[in-house]
């Protein structure tokens, strides 16, 4: 028995046309013949929607944000520092000790900048352990970059309003992409 032979049960049916594009199941590039229908999405062995396996756009661009808070201070850190010291210098002025006026202006104001270089180091520690919370953390890291998100929007309001508006800016855009559906599955996934 031959290929072309009539009686062959293993041969090409006889007698049928060649399905004519148009005919039947549409077909997309891409897909193999005669499967109409898209693929399932994975599932996780836990159940629902399997876990990203990367970090979504979203919640890298609010780890790269909350580098630029880190960055920005240090900065208002450096800057803070710098004019307690000048002020500090400036108490210890002959030429200004006496002037009654200067003393009235600057008065304890050197304790309170002074105080405010210290909470912006501490805040400046805290902001960058949670950048490196990423890419590992859990459900408790983001929970925690959400709240340190939002106290840093409210501090940027006030006491720091024109300096500050980069970092009401900056963290609340943070608060929104960790806060969403996408952060919300890469910090739940499940880690080996």
């Amino acid at each position: 028995m031959s290929y072309g032979d009539p009686n062959n049960p293993y041969g090409a049916p006889q007698g049928q046309q060649p399905q004519q594009p148009g005919y039947g199941y549409p077909q997309d590039q891409g897909q193999a013949p005669g499967y109409g229908y898209p693929q399932a999405p994975p599932v996780s062995p836990y159940g629902g929607p399997a876990a990203p396996t990367t970090m979504p756009g979203s919640v890298g661009a609010a780890r790269v944000m909350m580098w630029v808070i880190v960055g920005l201070q240090v900065v208002g850190v450096a800057i803070f520092a710098f004019a307690a010291a000048a002020l500090n210098a400036a108490k210890d002025d002959e030429s200004l000790r006496d002037n009654t006026a200067f003393q009235d202006l600057v008065g304890d104001s050197t304790g309170l900048i002074w105080g405010y270089v210290v909470f912006g180091l501490a805040w400046l520690v805290f902001a960058a352990v949670l950048a490196t919370k990423f890419k590992n953390g859990g459900n408790g890291a983001r929970i925690t970059i959400l709240v340190f998100a939002i106290i840093t929007a409210v501090l940027g309001i006030y006491p720091f309003l024109i300096v500050g508006l980069v970092h009401t800016v900056l963290a609340i855009l943070v608060a929104v992409f960790v806060g969403n559906a996408g952060g919300k599955a890469w910090f739940n996934r499940p880690r080996h």
